[in-house]
């Protein structure tokens, strides 16, 4: 399924668990090299029950959230794909009202994600997600 282009599709494409780590992963490791974020070591493999790597290198896990915006939040990356496609897809911005309606969450944890990925987009480190999603905010 190719990546999402209107809020519907949105809707369908991240509310699979699987697709939106897939999705996540592909854009986290663009030539599919899985890294290790503590030694960087891509001697690693993958725990498929519990969505995490164990790295080799230094016998430690890691989940696909370590070391980015994501990282000590309980929130699914289902949560986080789709408050940020709503985020640079919308022409007038987006408030944590919205967010916190559109997704289910308490208004305090849409601030947060909001917070996290403006500060994101400001420091342009979501370049490749942005083009990804084909706006011009983050390139």
């Amino acid at each position: 399924m190719k990546p999402p282009r209107t809020l519907q599709e949105a809707i369908v494409y991240f509310s699979d668990p699987d697709r939106c780590f897939d999705y996540a992963k592909a854009l986290r490791f663009p030539d599919g090299k899985v890294i290790c974020p503590r030694c960087s070591s891509d001697k690693n493999y993958f725990i498929k029950t519990r969505k995490l790597w164990l790295c080799c290198g230094c016998n430690k896990q890691f989940t696909l959230k370590v070391n980015t915006i994501f990282e000590d939040s309980p929130l699914g990356l289902d949560k986080w794909m789709m408050a940020f496609w709503m985020l640079v897809n919308c022409k007038n911005g987006v408030s944590s009202m919205e967010i916190h309606r559109a997704l289910g969450i308490t208004q305090k944890s849409a601030w947060f994600m909001l917070q996290r990925l403006r500060t994101a987009l400001h420091n342009r480190s979501f370049g490749l997600y942005v083009e990804a999603w084909g706006t011009g905010h983050g390139s």
